[in-house]
């Protein structure tokens, strides 16, 4: 017999929600199979068998679970589980009703199956107004909180920023809620996905002691070689892609800025995975960069993190991992902006936007060029500013190369 035990998905939070289980109770499972999905405050990630046997849930559906808590357990052997008794009155004779087997009772329920619906997305239902009706209308097996909320967008033809809500709260917190409403009715919670960025903002300002170095970079050769990029991997590459790919490729002389810190205890990265911002209106999100052995796998990764930013649509294992970040500030009229270190690394890259300058050349004419300010937030305890100059220095000549 093997036990399931809910692993650490995240440093932000210290429960999650069971929203979805794959298999069913007491049915054969594959080791490496999916066997249920847990939602934490940014993603949903699916938990997988560990080896082949038979599912046994002790966790119960839609319940809230922390890390290191009995998930379920898998056993060599199939171990019988009661029949329920149907609600089927016992004839006039006497003789009592029939016992159904649970797969009998399943076909014979079937035309009037109604969808699981979470705990959030139930909430999400009450402030959103939408009825049950519309929720079976979906045909999903499940839903949650993003299906109803894109269900409303349809609806009303709404931006997700206009329907999104907080709606990942537990009973414990919704009583303090209903007491600061009365008091202030002004008054909102954050978003989940902002309290998630809360969290790491006050962990990286508390615990980590930042320096930032800034330095000017002419990208107008840049921006014109990724417009050539872009029809010869035939996907969209513009400053991201390419600065991700630079980034990762200064991982074997820079090792110390892909590093972890642990007091005074520095662990290296045995590969570069850059984490890059994405916050399309429905929160800060960090996805990783998994593959940068090519600039088309780095193309294909980022553009699929785009579509799943616009609805928050995110697995957790999307989010975790990342040993550098690049931090996109790309709105035209950002000239500088000093990125947060996010917990777990030591360093970030601003990316700002690009800028016209004005360029005085030896004959005495005027020209322009295309600029734009980089900068590099790191990790004073690990990192020191001529590392830092000589880091941007590199970067600048692999982005020329």
């Amino acid at each position: 017999m093997a036990d399931i035990h809910v692993p650490k998905l995240n440093n932000n939070d210290t429960e999650y929600l069971v929203v979805e289980w794959l298999v069913g109770n007491g049915k054969p499972v594959v080791a490496g199979e999916p066997i249920a999905v847990l939602e934490t405050s940014k993603a949903a990630d699916e938990l997988e068998a560990g080896e082949s046997g038979y599912l046994h849930h002790v966790a119960a559906l839609d319940s809230w679970i922390a890390p290191g808590a009995l998930l379920a357990r898998i056993t060599a052997e199939a171990v019988p589980q009661p029949a329920p008794v149907t609600d089927v009155p016992a004839p006039v004779t006497g003789v009592p009703a029939p016992v159904v087997s649970e797969d009998a009772a399943r076909q014979r329920d079937a035309p009037v199956a109604e969808p699981v619906v979470t705990a959030p997305a139930r909430v999400a239902m009450e402030e959103l107004g939408v009825s049950h009706a519309e929720v079976a209308s979906l045909g999903l097996a499940v839903v949650r909180r993003t299906d109803v909320e894109a269900l409303v967008r349809r609806r009303t033809g709404q931006t997700a920023s206009d329907v999104h809500e907080d709606v990942h709260e537990d009973a414990r917190k919704g009583r303090q809620d209903a007491r600061e409403s009365a008091a202030d009715p002004g008054a909102h919670r954050l978003s989940r996905v902002q309290r998630a960025v809360a969290r790491a903002v006050t962990t990286s300002h508390a615990t980590i002691p930042a320096a930032y170095t800034v330095v000017k970079f002419e990208v107008g050769p840049l921006l014109e070689r990724a417009k050539g990029l872009s029809r010869e991997v035939r996907r969209p590459v513009g400053p991201a892609e390419l600065f991700v790919q630079a980034v990762a490729a200064l991982h074997p002389a820079f090792p110390l800025f892909f590093a972890s810190v642990d007091g005074d205890r520095v662990h290296p990265a045995d590969a570069p995975r850059v984490g890059v911002t994405f916050d399309m209106g429905e929160g800060l999100y960090v996805p990783v960069v998994h593959d940068t052995g090519s600039l088309k796998a780095i193309a294909d990764a980022l553009m699929r993190y785009r579509l799943a930013a616009t609805e928050g649509d995110f697995r957790e294992k999307d989010l975790t991992g990342a040993n550098i970040a690049v931090t996109l500030h790309t709105d035209a009229d950002v000239i500088l902006a000093i990125p947060l270190i996010f917990p777990g690394t030591v360093c970030a890259l601003a990316i700002t936007s690009p800028q016209p300058e004005p360029r005085l050349a030896e004959d005495g004419t005027v020209t322009m060029r295309t600029v734009a300010n980089i900068g590099l937030a790191y990790d004073h305890r690990l990192i020191n500013g001529r590392d830092a100059a000589l880091f941007l220095a590199a970067l600048r000549m692999e982005l020329q190369a």
